[in-house]
Parts: structure tokens; sequence; C-alpha cells
């Protein structure tokens, strides 16, 4: 393995590198597989209702297809990484395609609630597995020290486009028939997945494996590292279920597993000669850990936006929800835009310009809410929405390019997962902080509230920004 460490934010790339791309069927190919998370975390929304009623479940109980897909998406990236990296990238993301395309012929045949959760969970695993695969395979590929922006561009603007067009997806699908199509549309995106991936993207190296098949699976489960697996998915699923009870009937027994499930991973992932959670690269490598709690930090922020800003405006502006949603288009819809012009800047002068710009009006959008009140005019709640969406395509952008480049190739997958795995633990904590906020009402009070939480985090990621400029540059190829 290379050379660990922190990477160059600053490097502008010569005229030769800019000119190299790698294969856009390649990416398109990968995007295939990448826009089914997101598409499939946000048709559920619109779906709740339909799926209570049709089991007979409360709301509150339906709402549990959305913690269990987040939950398992979590566990799940940071596992099918780690897979990718050991079994192959291209094989690894055809079976996660195959496990989605199941689970959506699966689902509507579902006899209990429970059983669909649990269907839905393994829709999770499924759909966690393109993104970390994805990156693995780009990197196979890219032979250049730079990150291939133009790419993971597209894959952001991709994701943010899908997540956005679920909800309309979903309503129109559900209209047409019923909440079973939602699940039954990954079938015909699954099996066009799976052509472009056997056409389009290249056979993993044989030599990876060694001699024989059954030589190569044994090896790659032995280096698995089972039991750090389950380690890790007992302190999370307790750390996050506790997390979530914080702004209702707290869960101290879920924080007290959590506790000696952290000691246990900690101790094995350190004696371990292959470890499901590399401690020894983490601890060599700064800016990877950088990247991981400033992707945290990012999406409690957004999330916070995203999911706090609709309950004040229809609880204290008293305004109905499609307008509300036009009011948030800025907020989703605006970091789409600003994706290319953060690529050309990244591609231009290295990711640190983009992240500080990014957190900067992060800042200052967070601040403006200051100035929200009952009688604020529609056009500044527009102009606001605007400013807070424009830091989503810098930040995103801007902190996959310095993942790609401080991770060591042979653990992209992993890393990648890991990535992911701390945008729901953002999300997450913008919801604790969203009901600790809010927990006596969305008023304008407690907005001013959050922005301030809000500001004091984005102020961080400005700092914290500024001073990755003195990270040394150190070459990341293995």
């Amino acid at each position: 393995m290379g050379q660990r460490g922190a990477p160059s934010l600053t490097a502008s790339p010569s005229a030769a590198e800019r000119s190299e791309r790698l294969p856009w069927r390649l990416v398109g190919s990968v995007l295939v597989g990448t826009l089914l998370n997101p598409l499939n975390s946000s048709m559920i929304a619109v779906a709740l209702l339909s799926l209570g009623r049709s089991f007979g479940v409360s709301i509150a109980t339906a709402t549990w297809l959305v913690s269990g897909f987040y939950l398992g998406g979590a566990i799940g990236m940071p596992l099918m990484g780690r897979l990718a990296d050991l079994f192959g990238p291209r094989r690894i993301f055809s079976l996660g395609l195959v496990l989605v395309g199941l689970t959506g012929a699966a689902a509507p045949l579902a006899p209990s609630f429970g059983w669909l959760l649990a269907i839905r969970v393994a829709q999770a695993f499924g759909t966690a597995t393109a993104y970390p695969a994805g990156l693995a395979i780009m990197r196979a590929q890219d032979r250049r020290d730079r990150p291939p922006v133009a790419a993971l561009g597209a894959l952001a603007v991709a994701a943010s486009v899908s997540a956005a067009l679920g909800p309309i997806l979903g309503g129109s699908l559900i209209a047409l028939a019923g909440w079973p199509a939602i699940f039954l549309v990954n079938v015909p995106i699954t099996a066009l997945g799976l052509v472009l991936t056997r056409v389009w993207l290249p056979p993993d190296p044989a030599e990876r494996y060694g001699s024989g098949v059954a030589s190569e699976r044994r090896g790659a489960l032995r280096s698995l590292d089972i039991p750090g697996v389950v380690l890790f998915s007992v302190f999370l699923t307790s750390l996050l279920g506790f997390l979530l009870s914080l702004s209702g009937r707290r869960l101290w027994q879920l924080l007290i597993l959590a506790v000696p499930a952290a000691i246990l991973l900690l101790w094995r992932e350190r004696r371990v000669g292959a470890p499901f959670l590399d401690l020894r690269l983490l601890a060599a490598n700064r800016s990877l850990v950088g990247v991981y709690v400033q992707f945290a930090a990012v999406n409690l922020v957004f999330y916070s936006v995203f999911f706090g800003l609709p309950l004040w405006l229809e609880e204290t502006r008293r305004l109905a929800p499609e307008t509300v949603g036009l009011i948030l288009l800025p907020v989703a819809g605006v970091g789409v835009l600003a994706t290319p012009v953060a690529g050309r800047l990244i591609a231009r002068s290295g990711p640190r310009p983009a992240l500080i710009a990014g957190a900067s009006l992060l800042l200052g959008g967070s601040l403006l809410l200051l100035f929200f009140g009952p009688s604020t005019p529609l056009a500044v709640l527009l102009l606001v929405g605007a400013v807070l969406g424009v830091p989503n395509g810098f930040n995103n952008l801007g902190l996959q390019a310095v993942l790609y480049r401080a991770a060591p190739a042979a653990q992209i997958g992993a890393a990648g997962g890991l990535f992911q795995t701390f945008r729901y633990l953002g999300a997450t904590l913008s919801t604790v902080t969203i009901g600790l906020v809010f927990g006596s009402g969305a008023s304008s009070e407690g907005l001013h509230t959050l922005a301030l939480v809000i500001a004091a985090v984005s102020l961080l990621l400005v700092l914290t920004s500024v001073w990755a400029r003195r990270e040394p540059a150190v070459a990341q190829r293995d």
C-alpha cells in the first residue's frame, strides 16, 4: 500500500490531466446504480399513508420504513464497500442490483408489515452497494492523482435530481397502480443496470483473488472480519436509536448497549490483521477523518433546514404544503445547478476553495434565518433558500474529491461506504436537533435557536476548510 496521509487541496491539474476523462459509458453505468438509493429513500415519503392503511398500522409505525431504510443504509454502505474491496467492485455492484430487483419484486407480496419492513431493510443494503463499489470501479480505471471531478459531479447531480423527483415519481406511480408500484419500478431499472454493467463496466482484475474461485471466496471471507461487522452494526444501531429517542421517551438502554459495543469494536479492530473498520488507517490519515466529520456536519446543517423550515412554515406561517414545497425547491434544486460550477472550481484550484465557499454560504444562510418572522416576504424566503441551496453542490462535490484522493485505492470501497454512513449520522443528528428545538412547537423563537445552532456548526466548517491548507501534500496512489 502506498504512503498514507493528507492530500494537498490546492494543486492545479496539468493540461494533460484535464484532457483525460473516465469513459462516460463507465460513469453512466455506475450512475444508474447510484440513482437507486436516493430514489427509494424519497419515493416512500408519499406512500406512508397508503401503506399504513393497507397493513392496518399507524403513521408512526409506517415511518419505520423510512428509519429502517436509513439504518440499513448506514450499516450497509461500509459493509458493501468492504465486500467490493475484497471480492471485486463489479461483482458486488451487480450483486447489489440483483438484491434491489428481488426486493422490489417481493415487496408487493409481503404478507404483513413486519415482512415489508424486513424487505425494505434488505433493499437498503442493495441500494447501498452502488456508491462505494462505483467509486472502486472508477478508481481502478483512473491512473491520475487528481479526482475525476466531472464524473463525481455527474453522480452528485444525478443523486440530487433523483431525490428531488422521487416524491413526484412516487406520487404518480401510486396514483396509477397503488403503493406496490414504487417497489416494482426498481425491477426494470435494475435490469437495465445489470445489462449496462455486463456490457460497459470493466471486469474485476483476476490477480486480485489468486487462483481458483474456491480459494478466492475462502480468502475473502476470512478477510471480512465478521465479528467486527457485527460489533459495528450493534454499535451503530444502538447509537442511532438512542439519538432518535432524545426528543421523546429516551431509550437509555440503547446507549448502555452502544458503549460496550464501541469498546469491544475498538479493542478488536486494533488487533485483527484485516479489520472491517481500519483504525490504523484513520489514525494515520487525518484528512480522511476530517472528510467524515465535515460530511456529517454538512448534512446536519442541510437536513436541519430541509426538515425544520417546513415545520415552521406550516405551523407559524400557516402555509399550505404545496406552497412550502415550492419554497423548499431552491434549497434542493439550486445545489444541482451549483454542482457544475463547483466542479470547474475544483478542477482549476482543488477542493479547498469550493469547501470554503460552501461553508461560508452555509454560515451566511444560517444567520439570515435569524431575520425570519411571521411577516417575512415570500421573495425573501425564496432568496434565503437559494443561498442555503448553493453550498449543497460545493460541499458535497468538494468532500467527495478529497475522499477520492485521501483513501487508499485498495480500500476506496470501504472508505466510500463509511463516508455515506456519516451522511446518515448527520441526518439523524438534524432530526434530534429539530426535536429538541421545536419540542413545544415550531415557533419563530425555535427557528432562531435552530439558526444559531447550525450557524455555529457552519462556522466550524469554515475554520476547518481554511485550516486544511496546512496539510502536507502526499502521493496517494497504491
